[in-house]
């Protein structure tokens, strides 16, 4: 096939082109062409194809986002926000944090390994770019039923993927979660969150600035791997037939990542680069366009000179290509030789393929032909905006007024005993040992609480102890009852998740998983989360720094459970006074918050095949409270533990069980109602007999309501006056569920 230049584009302008194949509609190809004032090459066509699809351009969501920033809270801590590859904040002690979380849940279900892989290497060298080193990773996943045939395809693949990936690279991953629903069968969530550290005056950003300042790749060759991933994966709603798209899933090579994330650190360590920007979705066509679009505006690129694995591939397919560890320096002249030098070293590919210029152009061309002339801000920032029709759903109302609270209940001790031993034997509530003894959690020596802590416990400084917590959450049940509450009920439990460690919570990221935007209904789910996620914001005083939106999370026209997952990121001065839930010894178990009765969307509703009601209610200010509060008091909590999924039955069996303990408590009013309710802003704390009254008292000098349930000791759960249940039974209901799922 004849190359496609820019004057030939010029001279043909009644060719025809797969705009449609390419994912674009008719009114943005026109737009393409009245841009340029001809009909686009073919290499421009395929980076506006890539560059303006739904996960690259938000086109669709980029009207609600701005939230973010209209109602931003005043942030001293807010050292980059949104707008780079990650968010970056100030801890404390001259050093700051990155954290973001993306995700990769389409190519996941088609090849889950690579999908899942190659998803942990994506937010690892979004977080490299900042200039940090990345300490830690945490997984956010979502399947189908656990016993559903396709789940126990891609659950496996996915979680040795995750462990592969990051194990290989060095990079403990610490947490996360693994929830079940059946609205997730054939379209799984698999969000990455990634977290790096360095000091304030290595921050790195994505700009190509300075006429004459060299284009760098370097990293991994191009090869065909990953091509219109992007667009065609991540951009679509799947058919009722499983896809085969295998080709635009990217393949990834672990060893690869390792020594490009050792290079880089030694390159930002001699400040030898003004830009950097990695090769991820989009490939070469995000890195030219974003990084010229940042910064002065021209660039040229020689695109012949770009290292491949395969050396057919046309100058399209290598723009679109998303094969993994590559990255893209904007290094100056004067620095090129050391620059070089260093890849040398590591054995990394290093090639120059372009240059800053002081244009206002991005101009690519193969073996001396143009091929692409675009302005580049058209490209990486000025794509379609849509303001999609959004509409409650009709059935919104029905699915509101079938209350959990209505069902049936059991009563008595043996109908009690059977519900929390079906509760904390379900895939949902079951240990989880079996997934994450697959992952690394200690490489880097510096981890000092992993999962299933209720929040990551990472150090970052080994002679001062500082240390940041971190934590992912979401309920899509309570989302789909109401996206305004539930996504408030997030952010509420990745919060309290982070102050039960004793840190203090400081900033938000997030990925925003929901079904097609062309859907009226799921549209009106993503603006009321978006709009509850910047109101809970502001009002925490937390910024959100930066996250993700995946949408077309739905096969044919069943769209998921809305999924705003919630990432908190938060400081703790000391990790050695880091709080666990775990305690040893006699202790007295103390309830922090109030009890109402809350059961729908909640665990036990689901155990019965129900959805519908109201969610929980959220007190944002309760919440500071509370966090406050532990903060405050740490030096007195021997152990604490939030209570949302499963409420006080399951907060309190997993506290015992991990402390390998009993305990005698007393319930007063009903049972069932105080051992199910998932109400907000609840959490299980341990302390010594000696410090119970003093804790109480400042409890109640906060306004915070407290109960005292009773304290540990012995080999069963005494419920006074209503069950005792063996721990080593709990222990193997609670343990047996996973392996016996996926073990085979």
């Amino acid at each position: 096939m004849a190359l496609d230049t820019v004057g030939i584009a010029t001279n043909s302008p009644d060719t025809q082109q797969p705009w449609r194949e390419l994912g674009l509609k008719e009114d943005e190809y026109q737009r393409i062409r009245e841009i340029l004032n001809r009909r686009p090459t073919s290499s421009e066509l395929a980076m506006y194809s890539v560059m303006w699809s739904e996960h690259c351009s938000y086109k669709s969501s980029k009207v609600h986002l701005r939230q973010f920033g209209e109602k931003a809270p005043k942030s001293d801590a807010l050292l980059v926000g949104i707008g780079e590859n990650a968010g970056v904040v100030d801890v404390g002690q001259g050093y700051a944090v990155t954290f973001k979380v993306e995700s990769h849940n389409h190519p996941s279900f088609i090849e889950p390994y690579q999908g899942a892989a190659t998803g942990v290497g994506g937010i690892v060298r979004d977080i490299l770019t900042m200039g940090a080193r990345p300490v830690a990773i945490l997984d956010p996943l979502r399947f189908g039923p656990a016993d559903a045939p396709d789940t126990k395809r891609v659950l496996p693949g996915v979680i040795a993927g995750i462990g592969g990936y990051g194990n290989c690279i060095g990079v403990p991953t610490v947490g996360g979660e693994v929830i079940f629903d059946k609205s997730y069968l054939g379209n799984p969530l698999v969000n990455a969150l990634c977290v790096g550290v360095m000091k304030h005056e290595d921050i790195k950003l994505a700009k190509a600035s300075g006429a004459g300042n060299l284009v760098v790749l370097f990293g991994a060759k191009t090869g065909g791997d990953g091509i219109g991933g992007v667009s065609v994966l991540a951009s679509e709603t799947f058919s009722e037939k499983k896809p085969t798209k295998r080709p635009a899933v990217q393949v990834g090579d672990p060893f690869t990542e390792k020594v490009l994330i050792e290079c880089s650190l030694e390159i930002f360590k001699e400040d030898l680069v003004v830009g950097i920007q990695d090769l991820g979705g989009a490939g070469l066509s995000c890195a030219t366009s974003e990084l010229a679009s940042a910064g002065t505006g021209g660039m040229r690129i020689e695109l012949d000179r770009v290292p491949l694995r395969d050396a057919n591939l046309s100058p399209e397919e290598i723009l679109m290509s998303e094969s993994q560890e590559r990255m893209c320096a904007i290094v100056p002249p004067a620095k090129i030789d050391r620059f070089l030098e260093i890849c040398k070293k590591w054995d990394v590919v290093a090639t120059v393929i372009g240059e800053v210029t002081s244009g206002e152009h991005l101009e690519i061309t193969w073996h001396g032909e143009l091929i692409v002339d675009v302005p580049p801000r058209t490209v990486a920032h000025d794509g379609p905006v849509y303001n999609r029709p959004y509409k409650r759903p009709e059935n919104q109302g029905d699915l509101c007024a079938d209350a959990a609270e209505n069902l049936p209940r059991p009563t008595g001790e043996a109908e009690l005993a059977e519900a929390i031993l079906k509760l904390i034997s379900s895939p949902n509530m079951a240990d989880k040992t079996w997934i994450t003894e697959q992952y690394d959690k200690y490489v880097q020596g510096n981890t000092v609480a992993a999962g299933p802590s209720d929040a990551a416990v990472i150090r970052i400084d080994e002679e001062s102890f500082l240390g940041v917590a971190v934590a992912t959450d979401c309920n899509g049940r309570f989302c789909k009852l109401d996206p305004y509450q539930g996504t408030q009920l997030a952010l509420a439990e990745a919060f309290r998740n982070v102050a039960v460690t004793g840190a203090k919570p400081l900033a938000i990221t997030n990925c925003l998983n929901f079904g097609s935007p062309e859907d009226p209904g799921v549209m009106w789910q993503f603006a009321e989360s978006v709009r509850a996620l910047a109101d809970g914001a502001l009002e925490m005083g937390l910024p959100v720094t930066g996250g993700n939106v995946s949408f077309y999370n739905q096969t044919g026209d069943v769209a998921i459970v809305p999924t705003p997952v919630i990432g908190i990121l938060g400081v703790i001065d000391d990790v050695r006074k880091a709080i666990s839930y775990r305690f040893t010894g006699e202790k007295e178990l103390i309830l922090l918050g109030e009890t109402l009765e809350e059961l729908s969307g909640g665990e036990w509703a689901d155990g019965c095949g129900h959805l519908g009601g109201i969610p929980p209610r959220v007190n944002l200010q309760k919440e500071i409270v509370l966090a406050d509060f532990i903060h405050a008091q740490r030096d007195y909590i021997a152990a604490a533990h939030d209570l949302s999924d499963g409420g006080l039955a399951v907060a309190l069996i997993e506290m015992l069980l991990q402390s390998k303990t009993g305990a005698t408590v007393s319930i007063h009013g009903d049972p069932f109602m105080h051992l199910f309710s998932e109400s907000s802003g609840r959490i299980l704390i341990a302390v010594s007999s000696e410090d119970s009254n003093y804790v109480v008292g400042k409890a109640a000098d906060a306004g915070i309501t407290t109960t005292r349930l009773g304290k540990s000791g012995g080999e069963n759960l005494e419920i006074s006056g209503v069950l005792s249940l063996s721990m080593l039974h709990l222990q193997e209901a609670n343990q047996r569920t996973i392996p016996a799922l996926f073990n085979a």
